[in-house]
């Protein structure tokens, strides 16, 4: 089948993030493959910076303009399409990503090995068709949030909720090197790129993977509770596992929440207060939170 492109152009990256992450993580069904690069040559004078997202099945402009605007409470930049050859959009698309840097790591694929220093804050990803190469804030806050963590304190018990292409359990993995770390997602694929990617990455024996129901998983009730558990997911899911993420983690273990706007935030922080969490850090980029929370004893 003949993939269809959209294309957007906005005047900020903020923006572009902040729509890149909204077609990645809320549009339903999500792009097939995703990028966002600076136009130098748009021919308006100023630099503008181009989203294009490709789709299996055609998508009308408009109603992809009319979700986003929904999921956004603003308006949606206008979409142009075009017919493409049939290519491997996924692979181009992951190609065409540089690398991510946070103070303390270096996300990158295969293409960028040569121009990433190697080292122990290296981390490859191959996201294949799994979520997560540390592009969309969502994770990249989530690596923020994780990095900070790792200067404060050590965790023994760790769970990465909706491990997707696994970076998070790595970079756990790489911070706290005697934790046992586990990871589970209800894509099977998400769990064979989160395996392969482990391994690429030297952890691979570190890290438990699972394709599971998440936390009513009997294996992961059985390693729990955790003093650290991320969940990278999306607001609504995060509010409705409150109860079950509270009886998941020790008191006084941490959580990271990711995977839901800035606007959603106070809902989220809400349902995790109530269930006896209290708010350490609230990371915000291109529109999108990540917040580190701590069980009170």
């Amino acid at each position: 089948m003949t993939p269809h492109k959209l294309i957007a152009e906005v005047s900020s990256r903020g923006r572009a993030m902040q729509i890149a992450g909204a077609l990645q993580d809320l549009v339903e069904p999500p792009p097939d493959a995703l990028t966002v690069f600076e136009d130098k040559g748009s021919g308006t004078g100023e630099p503008l910076w181009r989203i294009e997202a490709y789709f299996a099945d055609a998508r009308a402009a408009r109603d992809l303009e009319s979700e986003l605007a929904s999921l956004l409470d603003e308006p949606a930049p206008p979409f142009r399409s075009a017919v493409i050859p049939d290519l491997n959009w996924v692979a181009l698309s992951q190609a065409a990503l540089p690398p991510v840097r946070t103070s303390r790591f270096s996300v990158h694929g295969s293409h960028d090995r040569e121009r990433v220093p190697q080292g122990p804050n290296a981390i490859l990803i191959e996201a294949g068709e799994a979520f997560g190469t540390a592009h969309h804030a969502t994770t990249f806050g989530c690596l923020v949030a994780l990095d900070r963590l790792g200067a404060r304190r050590g965790f023994r018990r760790i769970l990465d909720l909706g491990c997707g292409s696994g970076v998070l359990a790595i970079a756990a993995a790489r911070i706290w090197r005697r934790a046992a770390i586990h990871g589970i997602d209800i894509d099977a694929q998400s769990v064979v790129v989160a395996r392969e990617n482990a391994a690429v990455n030297g952890v691979g024996a570190r890290i438990t993977f699972r394709h599971g129901p998440g936390l009513e998983d009997a294996a992961i009730q059985r390693a729990g509770p955790f003093d650290l558990v991320l969940a990278n997911i999306l607001a609504e899911p995060l509010i409705e596992f409150a109860p079950d993420v509270r009886r998941a983690i020790a008191p006084g273990g941490s959580l990271i929440l990711s995977g839901l706007l800035t606007r959603e935030a106070a809902r989220v922080l809400a349902a995790y207060g109530a269930q006896g969490f209290a708010l350490r850090a609230h990371e915000r980029h291109d529109g999108w939170s990540a917040l580190t929370l701590v069980k009170r004893a």
